[in-house]
């Protein structure tokens, strides 16, 4: 018989990765000196750091009620598994497309061993905070057993998913200690050169700005986008019309964005580049301008031996008798029979997006939807396929980046990366996380069949991956407890422990991904 391994509760097999213990050991190889039997000796840290610590008692601080058990609840790994279910998935072997049922907080602790800085993109769409929204209620001590117990999976005591009305005393905080550690744990799945992206509206964008200057950092704080989602009503609002939200842009590290952020141009703006070379899709411009404040004059011999005196143009003489070598200069006459010299303008990468967008509304997603299932809309406020493929081509995501939304919704996003791989011939990879929230039995997707948001979630995706291309697939996992059996030395009956230890599969989740 081999030899069993011991797993003890405090085993890296038996748990997720423990950020708190990776950012101790980061510490002791920047500063072996401040550690005292194996503790950190703040004031020689303090002494280290010098004039970079603010003692100071009066100093800007943003906070709220719950904030350090917040940030505890982030840095606490889960003792969770991520259980593969093959029979539900598409092209399991195939793929390497993700959707994971459960809650994303333990989903992204058990993603940071696995996805730690290869993520390009994150985009999510989290509750709002309007009174109505879905909140999880995190525990410090056991969140895996709290999911399970608050999904309904176990006996939960009384225990229910719940909503955060407006009239609690703690309205912003409930909401705030909810973000907080998620937003915390997604930052370290990003790449260096990684994005993130959040939709919020007026109740809480003041206070995610806050979040997340924080926890990226200010510097790294790209913009925002003012998406228009609606056009027209709202005329029963008491005060204004609210017809737009706002996506916040975040860098895991600005400097790292090296490439220039573009979008595509559509439409009649290509009409023009009816041409193409080599060198790509162009058309002819003049090459003459007029009114210039400060004109490059110089004269041009035309293929008759005609000589424009005194021309007005756009480029040196230099630059024009290279381009001219080069064929990207032409002499020809036009339709007036007089001598045009023109240039070949070639079509660019892309433009600079806007940070007021007006292209997609939710009219567009809620017909999406309606489309896809053939029956209702479901959700109240999808986002628009169009508004997300815009941003996977303002943050450069190609070929086999791996994108992440662990507020999954109605799967929007998935269906835009599969729609994206399709026209852009590439592979982008997406991992989405919806945890199963109860769907109302009145709701017509209830009446459909779909007992939860997660089984919403994942219809929407197998539905995309029959309509765009059968060849894509999903892998489905569920969040549950672990399935390794920690080692107990004190057990009375050593026998009844050697015959599961032996059995103990390590992990589905480094097997399968």
């Amino acid at each position: 018989m081999s030899e069993i391994e011991k797993i003890t509760g405090n085993n890296p097999e038996a748990k997720s990765l423990d950020i708190t213990q990776q950012n101790i050991e980061q510490l002791k190889q920047l500063f072996p000196d401040v550690f005292s039997e194996g503790k950190i000796d703040f004031e020689a840290l303090k002494a280290v750091l010098g004039e970079e610590i603010d003692n100071s008692e009066e100093r800007y601080n943003f906070t709220w009620n719950g904030k350090t058990k917040a940030r505890q609840i982030a840095q606490t790994p889960s003792t969770g598994t991520l259980r593969p279910c093959q029979e539900e998935s598409v092209n399991w072997d195939a793929t390497e497309n993700l959707f994971i049922e459960g809650d994303n907080l333990e989903v992204l602790k058990l993603l940071q061993k696995s996805y730690h800085k290869k993520v390009k993109m994150i985009y999510i769409d989290p509750p709002y905070n309007t009174g109505k929204d879905f909140v999880y209620k995190d525990d410090f001590h056991d969140n895996i057993q709290n999911y399970l117990e608050q999904t309904g999976q176990v006996d939960n005591e009384g225990n229910k998913l719940s909503t955060n009305s407006d009239t609690s005393g703690r309205y912003h905080s409930a909401w705030l200690n909810m973000i907080y550690p998620r937003l915390r744990l997604a930052k370290n799945l990003l790449k260096d050169d990684g994005v993130i992206f959040i939709s919020i509206d007026e109740n809480e964008v003041k206070n995610l700005k806050q979040v997340c200057d924080e926890i990226y950092g200010e510097d790294n704080f790209i913009g925002e986008i003012i998406w228009r989602k609606r056009k027209g009503g709202g005329n029963d609002s008491q005060f204004l019309a609210i017809d737009h939200e706002y996506i916040l842009i975040y860098a895991k590290n600005k400097d790292a964005q090296h490439s220039k952020w573009r979008v595509p141009y559509e439409g009649e703006y290509l009409t023009r580049y009816k041409n193409s070379d080599k060198n790509g899709s162009f058309y002819w411009d003049t090459l003459h301008r007029g009114g210039l404040q400060s004109p490059i004059i110089y004269d041009v011999e035309c293929p008759d031996g005609t000589i424009i005196k005194n021309g007005t143009w756009q480029i040196s003489q230099t630059s024009f008798n290279i381009k001219k070598e080069q064929g990207l200069v032409r002499i020809i006459k036009n339709k007036n029979e007089e001598w045009s010299v023109q240039h070949k303008v070639y079509q660019p990468a892309g433009k600079v997006q806007r940070s007021i967008y007006e292209a997609f509304t939710n009219t567009d997603s809620s017909n999406e939807l309606k489309d896809i299932f053939s029956k209702d809309k479901y959700f109240d406020t999808p986002k628009p396929t169009g508004l997300l493929k815009m941003l996977l081509n303002l943050s450069n995501v190609n070929g086999d980046d791996i994108v992440l939304d662990f507020f999954a919704g109605s799967s929007s996003f998935a269906d835009a990366v599969l729609q994206r791989n399709l026209s852009d011939n590439i592979n982008t990879k997406f991992i989405m996380v919806q945890i199963p929230e109860k769907i109302d039995h009145k709701h017509r997707a209830f009446t459909d069949g779909l007992k939860t948001v997660s089984e919403i979630s994942l219809a929407r995706i197998k539905k995309a991956i029959k309509n765009i291309n059968e060849s894509y697939g999903v892998k489905f996992f569920k969040l549950d407890k672990t399935n390794i059996r920690p080692w107990d030395a004190d057990f009375d009956n050593l026998e009844l422990v050697l015959q599961p230890g032996a059995d103990h599969t390590r992990s589905f989740f480094t097997r399968y991904l």
